[in-house]
């Protein structure tokens, strides 16, 4: 077991985007649009914690190479059924950028639970309703 060899590749372009959603109730996807969830401000502890995953994601993920990001940005927008979140992460590197942007939409989405759990528990307190789902990469670049 290693790591992929990519002492031989050149250093280029690499850009990728996933996507993923977390399904609420609506009543929660109101206090959100409301600014009224009691931990705070969803979307924007949501974010700090998706490009601080994004950036750790080879301390996460074994055999994943360390890359040096050059950006990250991740975008969250409430949508009729949950929050949809989109990553976009960018380097210069041998080695492309698609955990990246997984790891970053994972934990902004495990982030949004966090700071919403409370009222999407129903009386046993079970998550019924609440899912992470469609964690995805929708797109790649690599420029030579």
């Amino acid at each position: 077991m290693s790591m992929v060899d990519v002492t031989g590749k050149p250093e280029v372009f690499r850009e990728a985007v996933a996507k993923g959603l977390i399904r609420l109730k609506k009543e929660t996807l109101g206090l959100i649009k409301k600014g009224c969830v009691e931990k705070g401000d969803v979307f924007n502890v949501a974010r700090v914690a998706g490009v601080l995953a994004a950036k750790n994601t080879s301390g996460l993920i074994p055999l994943c190479h360390p890359l040096p990001l050059t950006s990250v940005s991740i975008d969250l927008k409430l949508v009729r059924d949950g929050v949809e979140c989109v990553a976009t992460v960018r380097t210069r590197a041998q080695t492309g950028v698609e955990m990246e942007a997984l790891v970053g939409v994972a934990v902004t989405l495990l982030t949004v639970w966090d700071m919403v759990k409370q009222y999407e528990k129903d009386e046993g307190g079970q998550y019924p309703w609440t899912v992470v789902e469609g964690v995805r990469v929708v797109s790649k670049v690599k420029e030579e």
